[in-house]
């Protein structure tokens, strides 16, 4: 099947690895080193997508000489990260990726986290259609 016949739905990974904003910063490190991605999104009580905690924004932190055991996921995350919807033509996830320097992006069913595409998932999903 052609990329641009895809919708977000078709290529997204469902078992979604995530935080909540409580979580201590240095349990979401310990995830990130011990998975196979370098970013989570972090949700509220209903499910919603309220930020985004990355190797990057972990790294940030310990430069600045603050303790990831006395930081929480909600001091880290990128608040109001970017989304798509389920319905999202993958051609359109791609773009969205791309100009905003996005490694993996959540996708939403109404509001709620229901998956996350990557990167790598999109050129697999290409390399496996050729």
């Amino acid at each position: 099947m052609e990329i641009k016949n895809l919708k977000a739905t078709d290529i997204m990974k469902r078992n979604v690895t995530s935080a909540k904003k409580n979580d201590p910063a240095k349990d979401i490190a310990m995830q990130l080193v011990s998975g196979l991605f370098s970013g989570m999104p972090i949700t509220d009580d209903k499910g919603r997508v309220i930020g985004v905690v990355t190797e990057h924004d972990l790294l940030n932190q310990v430069r600045e000489e603050k303790d990831l055991l006395k930081l929480t996921a909600e001091d880290v995350m990128q608040k109001n990260p970017i989304t798509v919807d389920v319905n999202t033509p993958l051609i359109h996830v791609l773009d969205i990726m791309l100009e905003n320097g996005i490694l993996r992006i959540p996708v939403t069913d109404g509001l709620h986290l229901v998956g996350i595409i990557s990167r790598s998932d999109i050129l697999k999903t290409i390399l496996s259609s050729n």
